[in-house]
């Protein structure tokens, strides 16, 4: 059992941001539906406790539970649900990181969930249609953030090619704009304050795609505070280590001023593959010129 536990942290640890982030859905699905399981055979209502980690629509229920703008998106209803979403973020995650860097796909999976979730919260406080629904009703899963992923590659590569089942080669503004058409037009069904987390999802990706093409980061303020986060974990690991680790360097030392050069050097050149992707597609960039830009989304 421990040899299996350490080759899942190593797999994790190595392991893409997209694939980190489905390993941490499938990892808190197993975990609730354990305790789901456990409670059941107790005769107690597992429904209860793990209401504390899905978004309300009530916003007196909010307020009392505010965390669960962020542990809505890593919650699941069953294995169905977990399975499509899991899916779609492994497909279309791959193909984000083609374009855009790992931190910039963690900071809009948050950015997704979140737009989504406050979307939510909204249509169903202002919409008379949503008024008998509004204080039992409870969002969970990731498809707000998911939806994210693909506007905004959708966004970014509009043209770019991907092969269906028995439909063949589609375009990504194709597959987007028919996902967002969907959830339009079920707003109003059974699955209603999902399709609006979706739109609120969508919403975030464009609007992160678009404001990137500006210049401007969006995701970069939930970056830094995710950054913190994790250096206080780092921080209360290093402090229980009794004996600091030696660090031993072989080869030549590389300077201040060849370091700075050399990495002056790759980010104009990451430059211009970027500029001649934008202008000429995905298809027009050399074998190395894909491999240059796959290897720096991923630093």
């Amino acid at each position: 059992m421990g040899r299996i536990l350490t080759d899942l942290k190593e797999t994790f640890r190595r392991g893409d941001i997209h694939l980190q982030y489905i390993y941490i859905n499938v990892g808190v699905f197993i975990l609730t539906t354990l305790l789901s399981v456990f409670l059941v055979l107790f005769n107690r209502n597992s429904g209860l406790i793990l209401q504390y980690f899905e978004l309300p629509a009530s916003v007196s229920r909010f307020l009392i539970q505010p965390w669960s703008l962020f542990t809505y998106m890593f919650m699941h209803a069953n294995f169905m649900h977990i399975l499509f979403n899991m899916l779609w973020l492994y497909w279309f995650g791959s193909l984000f990181l083609h374009f855009f860097s790992a931190k910039h796909f963690r900071g809009l999976y948050i950015l997704g969930g979140v737009c989504g979730g406050l979307l939510y919260m909204l249509a169903y406080n202002i919409f008379p249609y949503f008024r008998f629904s509004v204080e039992f009703s409870f969002l969970l899963g990731a498809s707000a953030s998911v939806l994210a992923i693909v506007v905004a590659t959708a966004y970014r590569e509009p043209n770019f090619t991907v092969n269906l089942l028995f439909l063949g080669a589609v375009r990504l503004k194709y597959i987007a704009l028919f996902m967002v058409l969907s959830d339009l037009l079920m707003m109003t069904g059974g699955n209603a304050g999902g399709h609006i987390a979706h739109l609120g999802g969508a919403l975030a990706g464009l609007w992160f795609a678009m404001e990137l093409n500006k210049g401007r980061d969006m995701t970069s303020w939930i970056n830094i505070v995710l950054d913190w986060f994790t250096g206080i974990f780092d921080g209360s690991k290093r402090r229980k280590s009794k004996k600091p680790k030696m660090k031993v360097h072989y080869g030549s030392r590389v300077d201040d001023y060849d370091y700075n050069a050399r990495k002056k050097a790759q980010s104009e050149e990451i430059d211009r593959i970027l500029d001649k992707l934008k202008k000429s597609g995905y298809d027009s960039l050399t074998a190395d010129e894909k491999k240059s830009l796959f290897d720096a989304s991923k630093k």
